[in-house]
Formats: structure tokens, C-alpha cells, sequence
């Protein structure tokens, strides 16, 4: 699976662990649902530094597209909202 984190690049999370990935996911649909703009921004932080830190940057000529997009840290809770699928931004493996 093929994550864009806006203003960073591509990673390939195929390899990091799932379940820790979906914790911090559901913390950024918890707290958009809050409506608690600090929440978001701080639980969108911490899923994105996961995501940086554990997953593989995708090549530089790779042009395929991304099956996810996790916004900008500091984008507006209506903006994240439009991202958000019913599952988070990351869809929950069964």
C-alpha cells in the first residue's frame, strides 16, 4: 500500500505494522470527529511521523499513484474531512 503524505513523498507501508499504523489513523478520525482542532493536528503529527519513520520511501521514478493520501499537518479540519473515508484515511485489514 502506497501512502502520500502531502509535501513529503511516497511511502510504502507494506511492511509496517498494521495494527500500530490503524491506532494512530483511528486517533486522527477521533479527533476530526471531535471537532477539537488541536487534537487533529497533534494525532495527524503522530501519524505522519509513524508513517516517516517506519515506512520505505517509494523510488524517485516510480509513477504509480498513491492508494492513500494523508493530508498536510497543519490542513484545516474541513480539508481532512474530504480525505477521510469511512475507515480513516488508512482502510482497516481483515
Amino acid at each position: 500500500m502506497i501512502v502520500r503524505i502531502m509535501g513529503e513523498g511516497q511511502y510504502d507501508v507494506a511492511d509496517v505494522e498494521q495494527d500500530t499504523l490503524q491506532k494512530y489513523d483511528d486517533e486522527v478520525e477521533q479527533a476530526v470527529a471531535s471537532g477539537d482542532s488541536e487534537h487533529v493536528h497533534s494525532a495527524l503529527t503522530a501519524l505522519r511521523e509513524f508513517v516517516l519513520s517506519h515506512a520505505e520511501p517509494v523510488a524517485d521514478d516510480f509513477l504509480g499513484g498513491s492508494d492513500i493520501v494523508i493530508p498536510y499537518p497543519d490542513a484545516e479540519i474541513s480539508e481532512i474531512t474530504e480525505l477521510l473515508t469511512g475507515e480513516g484515511f488508512i482502510p482497516e485489514l481483515t
